[in-house]
């Protein structure tokens, strides 16, 4: 796709210089050389300047802010997206964090591989080897590997809790160990040959099991079946569903209840949760469900959630880090004494931040914390 074809895609001709894009953004808050409006544009007038060379294309979170609030309705996070697609064409690509290791990963996902990714689910809960509902746990057991031993967090947590949920409300859902990463990084690295391999290779597996519809709890892969496969493969025939929106359903016809639990909690949006895919009540019921749980709203939540800091393992830097401090901020400065993050990544990047400084502040799956409290 040309800069001309993108512009026109993502409607960035619309763009009336206004800068309330450049306002909203996080990353422009810390980083001043950085702005959606000088981006697009670069790009509008034209300047000699390869815009696949500005290294400003890999520094956007893709959070969705901007575009939130631009009164032109600019997709700005697609403009990016695309324009890292033709660059890495050409060549170029970003920073990868963490040695660039999960796109390694990743990537070997796309290959004939064995994994076992469903020995821990056999010891936290009842599994299907067929059925209608199909769990796909997503790349928690590769976090887990990375940060359980040096950070101490157990990142299985979130998967274990999912199912012990799902099995209280009657469902053992199908688990596989052929499952692959749902490719959200790759695709938002530029690597959009690797995205649609494991794309393919997810819907083939999901289809000759036969399931109906398909559960996450992962924001991150939830976004991309729904919005982004059909653009490599067509629609999928199965159901796409979020674990938040169903256990909410559940709760409401008494099939569950809660034990209580003290405590002042306040909920982190994941941006593709969030904004992007407009999951915010679903987990909030939930948690005021709880008895005894006093949840308490920061400053900037719901739609104007803040991001943590870091977007598909890439370009984690000083920035990031100050995104992630102002939000643990926030978090204190409401009240709470526990941050609760629905999302394995927003759970890990807050963590690192919370190491760097002297906060009283516990950083809580939600998963997690809804098995523990479920009363059947």
């Amino acid at each position: 796709m040309t800069i001309s074809e993108i512009v026109n895609r993502t409607q960035a001709y619309y763009c009336l210089d206004c800068g309330i894009c450049t306002g909203s953004c996080p990353v422009s808050r810390v980083t001043q050389d950085f702005s959606p409006r000088l981006m697009v544009e670069k790009v509008l007038i034209e300047e000699a300047e390869n815009p696949y060379d500005d290294v400003n294309i890999w520094s956007c979170l893709s959070c969705g802010q901007c575009s939130a609030r631009c009164p032109s309705k600019i997709d700005y996070p697609e403009f990016v997206r695309q324009v890292r697609k033709a660059a890495v064409t050409e060549g170029h690509s970003g920073v990868p964090a963490h040695r660039g290791l999960f796109q390694g990963v990743m990537r070997l996902q796309t290959l004939d591989v064995k994994q076992n990714k469903t020995d821990w689910a056999r010891e936290a809960g009842k599994i299907a080897e067929s059925g209608d509902t199909y769990y796909f746990v997503g790349c928690a057991p590769y976090f887990d590997v990375e940060f359980r031993e040096d950070w101490a967090i157990d990142v299985m947590e979130g998967p274990r809790g999912v199912l012990k949920a799902l099995n209280a409300i009657g469902i053992e859902p199908v688990v596989h160990d052929d499952e692959r990463c749902c490719g959200h990084d790759l695709m938002w690295n530029g690597d959009y040959e690797n995205f649609a391999k494991l794309a393919r290779l997810n819907v083939d597996l999901i289809k000759s099991l036969g399931c109906k519809r398909v559960v996450f709890q992962c924001p991150e892969g939830y976004q991309t079946f729904k919005k982004y496969y059909p653009e490599v493969i067509g629609e999928v025939d199965f159901e796409v569903v979020h674990f938040y929106e169903l256990l909410a359903k559940e709760f409401e016809r008494g099939r569950f209840g809660f034990e209580p639990l003290d405590g002042v909690y306040t909920f982190h949006d994941p941006c593709r949760l969030g904004r992007q895919a407009g999951i915010m009540d679903a987990p909030r019921a939930l948690l005021q469900g709880v008895p005894g749980l006093k949840l308490i709203e920061m400053e900037h939540n719901r739609e104007n959630g803040i991001c943590c800091g870091t977007s598909a393992w890439m370009s984690c830097s000083s920035c990031s880090k100050e995104i992630q401090k102002s939000r643990l901020r926030e978090a204190i400065a409401s009240g709470a004494g526990h941050l609760v993050t629905a999302c394995s990544k927003c759970r890990l990047h807050l963590n690192c931040a919370l190491r760097d400084v002297e906060m009283d502040l516990k950083i809580v799956d939600l998963n997690d914390l809804l098995a523990r409290s479920l009363k059947v």
